[in-house]
């Protein structure tokens, strides 16, 4: 087995890297000062646009789309290292590459499933990263695990469909250049198939009868980075039927189809992030002293960073793998590798940050160190785009189908 990268990818890790260590890490301390000078907490600091545009010119940017035409081109096996690079400062590097969720997920709905008008009006915005965009299924009456409790309506009146729902943790949603939400709903709640019943369509934020009601907050985080997690109303919104993404009662599948990229995308960031946990508790252990010696001679401090390091390798060769199967048999032949990944990386990587922030003691719970943040990125993700136990039934029935 070769476990090397090709000549694109590592040209691309090299590039990526040296943008990080020239361009992101040193801006992770200025965003927070001019984030107070904002007049808005949920606009752009000066610096992201900076970062932006820097990411841009070095040809840094949309390396999440496989579709040549609007990104990169490249594979999953190849953007998998490059999402682990970025997760180490997942608050600014997705966005400053245009690789931030959840406009990645829709930009790939867009370029699969959207006609030539959609396109025109909001994929290629979104490429350009002049607007940002919010993905609407989750709602708070329901439980959203299974998406075919979703109650949100979507009635036909002749040339229009008719919106009406309530949504919440809407990522993206707070952010001013939010200009568009896909929004997933029930066009035949009565239909004999329940995973028919479902339809996307496009609803642009300033449609009469949206309204952003509030801010949802993440263990007390507000994530503005993301343009926050947003709870929305829609009241009898009307949008034309033109708005539709596919077909009626597709939605289902088009949000499986959406999920299956981004769970990928997400595990990767997230090995990102135990490796930034792994230098923050290696940094921490040779620089401190307790008892005599330092933490690093701590036989308990040892053990926790050898345990992490032996982790994130399971993790990344797993995450890789399936990247790889992605590629070659599709994501419904690498349905079991996905499910995997997305129950062992996020439960792995709190674990990590958790040792982390033992280790850095009131430190890792304060807002001077990134641990307490990425903590609860990580924990978030334990529930996003279908919680753990939703995956590891599924994987079970799989399993034991095999032997029935």
């Amino acid at each position: 087995m070769d476990f090397a990268f090709d000549a694109r990818t590592e040209e691309l890790r090299a590039r990526l890297l040296a943008f990080m260590d020239e361009h992101v890490y040193p801006a992770e301390e200025v965003v927070h000062e001019q984030r107070q000078r904002l007049s808005s907490p949920w606009e752009n600091p000066p610096v992201v646009e900076e970062l932006k545009a820097e990411a841009r010119r070095q040809g840094l940017w949309n390396l999440f789309l496989p579709d040549a035409e609007y990104g990169a081109g490249l594979t999953n096996l190849q953007y998998a290292p490059l999402a682990e690079i970025t997760g180490r400062s997942p608050q600014l590097a997705p966005t400053a590459t245009n690789c931030a969720a959840p406009d990645t997920g829709n930009m790939e709905v867009l370029a699969q499933f959207g006609d030539e008008r959609q396109k025109k009006q909001w994929l290629e915005p979104l490429l350009a990263g002049e607007i940002r965009s919010a993905f609407a299924m989750t709602e708070p009456e329901v439980a959203s695990s299974d998406a075919t409790n979703i109650t949100t309506h979507i009635r036909r009146e002749g040339d229009e469909y008719v919106v009406s729902g309530r949504k919440w943790y809407i990522s993206g949603a707070m952010h001013p250049d939010c200009k568009i939400f896909i929004v997933m709903g029930k066009t035949d709640p009565d239909g004999p198939d329940i995973r028919r019943q479902q339809s996307m369509v496009l609803v642009p934020r300033d449609t009469p009868g949206v309204t952003v009601k509030r801010a949802m907050q993440v263990f007390g985080y507000e994530d503005h980075y993301h343009g926050g997690h947003a709870e929305v109303v829609f009241d009898e919104a009307r949008v034309p039927v033109s708005n539709l993404i596919g077909e009626e009662g597709g939605g289902f599948a088009i949000a499986q189809a959406r999920l299956g990229p981004g769970r990928i995308h997400h595990c990767m960031r997230l090995i990102g992030m135990a490796e930034r946990a792994i230098e923050l508790m290696c940094r921490r252990a040779v620089s401190r002293e307790a008892f005599g010696k330092t933490l690093a001679q701590q036989g308990v401090v040892q053990n926790w960073i050898a345990d992490a390091r032996v982790a994130v390798e399971q993790l990344r060769l797993l995450v890789l793998k399936t990247a790889w199967m992605m590629d070659t048999v599709g994501n419904r032949g690498a349905h079991t590798e996905i499910q995997a990944i997305k129950i062992a990386t996020p439960r792995t990587v709190v674990g990590i940050l958790d040792r982390a922030i033992q280790l850095y003691g009131a430190g890792g719970v304060s807002q001077d160190f990134p641990l307490a943040e990425l903590y609860a990125g990580a924990r978030t993700l334990m529930l996003a785009d279908g919680p753990d136990e939703v995956h590891q039934r599924s994987l079970a029935r799989r399993e034991i189908k095999k032997y029935l």
